[in-house]
Formats: structure tokens, sequence, C-alpha cells
């Protein structure tokens, strides 16, 4: 029921909110980019082993929800959060987008 909950929410969130750019964190020329929360899209942190490992670890029922990377892929983990916060205020909490972004940070750049 919760996954049910949480794909409604993030299709309507995905709906309204328009396609960001599907590129991790924008960086000056000549430096490498970080996965955040806040800037890189879902669909570019499941496109990537490593970081998909990470939400694996903390966000699993995100990640085995196959309709979330097709309906709410262009979104961040943050703005997924804040679409579904009313609905399931823990899954995407502060505290878990700040463990996610330790993890992500202490991937090499890409």
């Amino acid at each position: 029921m919760k996954s049910i909950v949480i794909l409604a929410a993030a299709s309507l969130a995905v709906g309204s909110a328009g396609a960001p750019a599907l590129a991790a964190d924008a960086s000056p020329a000549g430096t490498a980019a970080k996965y955040t929360s806040k800037t890189t899209p879902m669909s570019v942190l499941l496109g990537d082993p490593a970081a998909k490992a990470v939400l694996v670890k903390h966000v699993p029922q995100l990640v085995a929800n196959s309709d979330i990377a097709e309906r709410a892929g262009g979104m961040t983990l943050s703005e997924i959060g804040e679409a579904i916060k009313a609905y399931s205020p823990d899954v995407l909490s502060e505290a878990v987008l700040v463990k996610i972004d330790t993890d992500l940070a202490a991937l090499p750049a890409r």
C-alpha cells in the first residue's frame, strides 16, 4: 500500500514539475560532478550502479518499484520526498536524504 501511495504522489508531482536536466550536479568546466539528492535526477542515480546501490541501501522500496523510475525519473530525491511527505514522511525525510548524500559524496566524481 505504501508503494502505491508513493507512486501516486510521485506521478502527480512529475506531471506538474516538468523535466529537469538529466545530468549530475552542475559543475564548472573541467571539474567532475558529484551526485546529490537535491540536484541529480533519480534516473541518473539509477543508471549508475554505485549510486543505485546507495539508493538500495537507504530506500529499497523506491528502487524496487519499477514505476517510480519511469514516472519520477526526472525528479530529484528531494522533489520526490516533498511530493510524498504527506503520505510517507519518513521514506525520504531530511535525515534519510542526509545519509544518502553522505554515501553519494563518497563515490568517485562522474
